[in-house]
This record gives structure tokens, C-alpha cells and sequence, in this order.
């Protein structure tokens, strides 16, 4: 008897419990959704803080017709042609993560899924068929058919991204001005830029031109009226030990440090 009544009191008990837990918080927030919240929106879901079903569904957790019901329309992500390809996706969370802090950035770009998404428009839309175009536009990012089947060996990357072409993304920011060819994942891995083998050839290098290419205003009067004087190259100081600099003799001026280490000024900003 005794037992039985202990067993209600408990009972009776965690209901309560779990009804403020429920019901009461500050600002009338449900204090079970402080609980399990994993941290906190960032500020363009800030106004979502404190209402979870407005992304979230019970057991399946996040889900993308919720996201689209918000974002679907928006003209300023759709028109423009480095975002336009998300009108046919509708995956969402697997590149847009939350509850990071209030200053994230939300886009983690996840190869792997923009892989997929190429590989999975390709086969549901129908030859010759609008959809079929509009996929052919969609999935521009993957390597092109006549390519080669000899892939670089990168071990880093999966089979999905190797049938990533990345100069179709990346060729507006390649920093090698083309010299390196198309083929990023020679030596690039899909989670960071740097090379974790790369040592830089010996400060002694008179090679430079090979990987470096000068930019514009040295092409121009700025050289010869204000490059060659910071480093002490001008045309008088030097005609009598080694000529006048030309712009392929990156050694010259530059420290294999940084570019703004220029020899005989230090670190020196002038752009």
C-alpha cells in the first residue's frame, strides 16, 4: 500500500514538473524549449528564437518546406546567377546550419550534397525536355563528359567531389591566373584553400614568374614612378650593378615572406 501511494506521489510529481517546465519561463517562454535549445539563432532568425516549430517538426527535427515556406520568394536570392540554381534544390539544412551564435555565417558549403543534387537532377528530368535544360543549367559544376577519366589521386576527396568540376565555381577567384590549368583538386581539398605539404621555394628563387604574375599597375607609370623607388630599383641606382628592373623580376623587390615585405623598406602597403 505503502509502495503503491509512494508510486503516485512520484507520478504526480513529474506531471507537475513537467508542466512548468511546459507552461511558465521568462517572457512566457517554455522552459523545456531553453533546455534542449543547442544554441542560438543568428541574427536574420533571431526573430524565430523562442518559436521552434516554426523550423522544426517533432521527431524529424528541421525540415525543408518549413525553410521554403520563408525563403521560396525570395527575388534577391533567385535572380541572381551565383544563387539562382536554388529554385530546384529544396535541401536545405545540409549547407545551411543554425545555432551557431548570433554573429554565424549560415552557408557551409558541403560538396558532397551539391554533388548529389547535380547527379539527381540529371537523372529525373527527361531528354530534350525543359526540365532536362534547366538541369543541364543546374548542375554546370559538374565535370563535363568529354573530360578525361583519369582524375588527379587527391586522397582527401571522395568519389562525389571528383566528379566535381571546380573551375566552373572557382575560376573568377583563381589566384594562379590560369597557369595552374582547370584542374583545382591537383592540389586543393574541398575544405580549405591551404595546402598542408606546400613549402614555398628557396628565398633565393629567381623563378617567380613561374607562379606569380604581376599585377596591373605595374604595367603601368606606377612602376617606374613609385614601386621601383620603394624598393630602391629605380634606373639610376641600378644601371651600373644589374639593369633596370623589369616587371617579370619579382626577386628584385619581393620577399618570399609576403608580397608587402619589400626588400630594403620592410613591410610596406601602398595600394
Amino acid at each position: 500500500m505503502k509502495k503503491t501511494i509512494l508510486l503516485l506521489v512520484l507520478f504526480f510529481a513529474t506531471a507537475a514538473a513537467l508542466a512548468a517546465l511546459w507552461e511558465s519561463g521568462a517572457n512566457g517562454v517554455a522552459l523545456w524549449q531553453e533546455q534542449v535549445r543547442p544554441g542560438n539563432l543568428s541574427v536574420a532568425h533571431v526573430s524565430l528564437q523562442n518559436n521552434c516549430a516554426a523550423c522544426h517538426t517533432p521527431v524529424k527535427g528541421p525540415v525543408d518546406v518549413k525553410c521554403l515556406g520563408c525563403h521560396a520568394t525570395n527575388e534577391t536570392l533567385l535572380q541572381r546567377q551565383p544563387t539562382a540554381f536554388h529554385v530546384n534544390i529544396g535541401r536545405c539544412a545540409r549547407c545551411h546550419i543554425e545555432h551557431q551564435g548570433v554573429h554565424a555565417r549560415l552557408t557551409k558549403m558541403d560538396h558532397v550534397t551539391l554533388a548529389e543534387i547535380g547527379l539527381k537532377q540529371l537523372e529525373q528530368s527527361a531528354p530534350d525536355s525543359e526540365q532536362k535544360q534547366a538541369a543541364d543549367q543546374l548542375v554546370a559544376w559538374l565535370r563535363p563528359v568529354t573530360m578525361p577519366a583519369s582524375l588527379p589521386n587527391q586522397p582527401s576527396l571522395t568519389a562525389l567531389e571528383m566528379i566535381l568540376d571546380c573551375s566552373s565555381c572557382h575560376s573568377t577567384k583563381d589566384r594562379h591566373k590560369g597557369l595552374f590549368g582547370r584542374e583545382c583538386m591537383e592540389c586543393h581539398g574541398t575544405t580549405k584553400w591551404t595546402i598542408a605539404g606546400f613549402r614555398h621555394p628557396s628565398p633565393r628563387s629567381i623563378e617567380c614568374a613561374q607562379c606569380h604574375q604581376a599585377p596591373p599597375s605595374h604595367y603601368m607609370m606606377h612602376f617606374d614612378m613609385i614601386s621601383k623607388r620603394i624598393a630602391r630599383q629605380e634606373d639610376t641606382q641600378v644601371r651600373q650593378c644589374c639593369g633596370p628592373a623589369q616587371v617579370n623580376q619579382c626577386y628584385r623587390c619581393h620577399q618570399t615572406t609576403s608580397w608587402n615585405d619589400i626588400k630594403g623598406a620592410g613591410y610596406y602597403k601602398h595600394h
